[in-house]
């Protein structure tokens, strides 16, 4: 599984690629855009074609799940901490009307206080020293232990998929590796065909 992560702020024409990635084999985008507005979010999701939207995680404004039909949504992990024992009802309000739901870690050790929740998956970071922000060293989390799907992030390239696969992962996310390159489309389709391989 590959997911891809929105850049935070946008780049030039951010939805056309978006369509092209869809177009080449993405699997799932995750919406990530903590400054936009609800309006700005709606514009956004309107500008990729509808036929894609069922492909989506959306970060914030999560009731445009709803109005739009994405795939689902996804909670950060302050926001989850905060939910603190409501977390659960907060999930199954989604999930009941058969929306997946997903959420964020910085530390392997926590993924199982959730396990009983039913999470489509849980993304954790940094796997390896992100690309997007090199402050961030990597971890080399193993998770061949815990029992619910965990979503690599951080410093994830096509040269250390295997090593990704190999630390129990069911997937990996990609932020910067793909944004950052010269050519996002050629880097992304090579992604999503050395992952179908590994994972």
């Amino acid at each position: 599984m590959l997911i891809l992560i929105t850049p935070e702020q946008d780049v030039a024409n951010e939805t056309d690629l978006i369509n092209q990635f869809f177009e080449v084999g993405l699997a799932i985008l995750h919406l990530r855009k903590p400054e936009k507005s609800y309006a700005q979010h709606l514009a956004y999701i309107s500008a990729i074609d509808e036929e894609y939207h069922n492909r989506i995680m959306i970060h914030y404004h999560h009731e445009l799940a709803e109005d739009f039909l994405l795939k689902g949504i996804h909670i950060q992990e302050q926001p989850r901490v905060d939910m603190g024992e409501d977390f659960g009802l907060y999930v199954s309000q989604f999930t009941s009307q058969r929306y997946d739901v997903s959420t964020s870690f910085h530390n392997a050790g926590d993924i199982m206080f959730y396990k009983e929740i039913p999470l489509i998956y849980n993304l954790l970071s940094p796997v390896f020293t992100a690309i997007s922000k090199p402050g961030m060293t990597g971890k080399a989390f193993d998770v061949n232990q815990i029992e619910v799907p965990v979503i690599g992030m951080g410093g994830v390239k096509a040269n250390n998929l295997t090593q990704v696969k190999e630390l129990g992962y069911a997937g990996v996310g990609v932020l910067g590796g793909v944004w950052n390159a010269e050519d996002p489309l050629t880097v992304l389709k090579g992604l999503i065909s050395e992952s179908k391989t590994i994972f």
